[in-house]
């Protein structure tokens, strides 16, 4: 008989739960923890909602929000699990830069395919609404036959994606109605919207298999610059880390790798340094001490003076300025005194 997955049950969050001064740091945490969510603009409220059902192989939630932006930071996924996610927008409109000045408009009724690795900056519109489902990278590889991507998905290119669709929203209107179903029959809707996403990704992988060669490089060059990424997220904190390392850390040579990052229009040692950078800002952003010698070496950056004169030119303020202007705020003093009183 087939195996019955252990019951699981709508997980909650509203942004309403935290108080004003702590709401956009306290949903930044909970629930955007594989990007990087950027504050709104000053005098914007932030109202959202989450729903989430959980399981040992998949992650499925609704979501909807006021306005916000978001990019890609690889220094957030050191400890997440190797997902990929498929989207279903619902309501609202998602910009999406895919190259500088190439931005992407997805309207409600979209699926795509993003991976948290790949570089990216993402704007959602005021009111949106998304469906999500995160699914572990191995078993997403297997489906399409390549390294994934951040794709569209066109629901007339590919045949059981209109399926997939369907299934997602109807998921989605269960998950706001949990009194309709138990923790039984939720795990078992879950891992068959699951089966079906892999059904519906390996049919896409399929079809793809015809493509010209230049896409099948750009699917190989999108796998080797996804492998540097996370090896460099890994291993930042190396002072001795150069391009062949990187390389031998991708699996591929350096002349390659070189080509998957200019196909981006990046090079490997600025990407490098953006990571190290992003480390050393949340590193600020977190700890109410600060000691710049001891941070910029905990980050990469064997030469201090450097460090402090690559965070200006990147944040336009000195690490100490960026310290001071982080921790003399209200808001970072309530966050201090609430750090300070955690029974963990």
């Amino acid at each position: 008989m087939p195996t019955t997955p252990p019951p699981c049950v709508p997980e909650h969050l509203s942004s309403h739960d935290v108080e004003p001064g702590l709401r956009f740091d306290a949903w930044r945490e909970r629930a955007h923890q594989w990007v990087e969510m950027l504050p709104p603009p000053p005098g914007t409220e932030l109202d959202a909602e989450l729903l989430t059902l959980r399981s040992s192989t998949c992650i499925f939630g609704t979501m909807r929000s006021s306005a916000y932006e978001m990019r890609a930071a690889s220094r957030r996924l050191a400890h997440a699990p190797e997902m990929v996610v498929v989207t279903l927008i619902q309501a609202g409109e998602l910009i999406r830069d895919a190259a500088p000045g190439e931005p992407q408009r997805v309207g409600p009724g979209n699926l795509g395919l993003y991976d948290p690795w790949r570089i990216g900056h993402y704007r959602w519109s005021q009111g949106s609404r998304e469906v999500f489902l995160a699914l572990p990278r191995d078993e997403v590889r297997a489906a399409l036959g390549r390294e994934p991507g951040n794709v569209p998905i066109p629901l007339e290119h590919c045949a059981l994606a209109p399926a997939l669709a369907s299934q997602l929203n109807h998921l989605a209107l269960l998950t706001r109605q949990p009194q309709k179903l138990d923790g039984v029959e939720y795990a078992s809707l879950l891992e068959g919207t699951r089966s079906l996403a892999l059904l519906m990704l390996r049919n896409l992988g399929r079809q793809g298999s015809n493509q010209e060669q230049s896409d099948l490089e750009d699917g190989l060059n999108g796998g080797r610059h996804a492998a540097a990424l996370r090896f460099m997220e890994r291993e930042a904190h190396r002072h001795d880390l150069d391009v062949a390392a990187v390389a031998r850390g991708a699996g591929c040579s350096r002349t390659r790798l070189y080509a998957a990052f200019a196909s981006r229009g990046e090079t490997v040692m600025g990407a490098l340094r953006e990571i190290r950078l992003q480390r050393a800002k949340a590193l600020i952003e977190r700890s109410p001490r600060l000691h710049i010698g001891s941070l910029s070496w905990r980050c990469g950056f064997a030469d201090q003076s450097a460090f402090s004169k690559l965070f200006r030119l990147r944040f336009g303020l000195l690490p100490s300025e960026w310290h001071h202007r982080t921790w003399s705020s209200p808001a970072a003093d309530a966050s201090a005194r609430a750090r300070s009183q955690d029974p963990c």
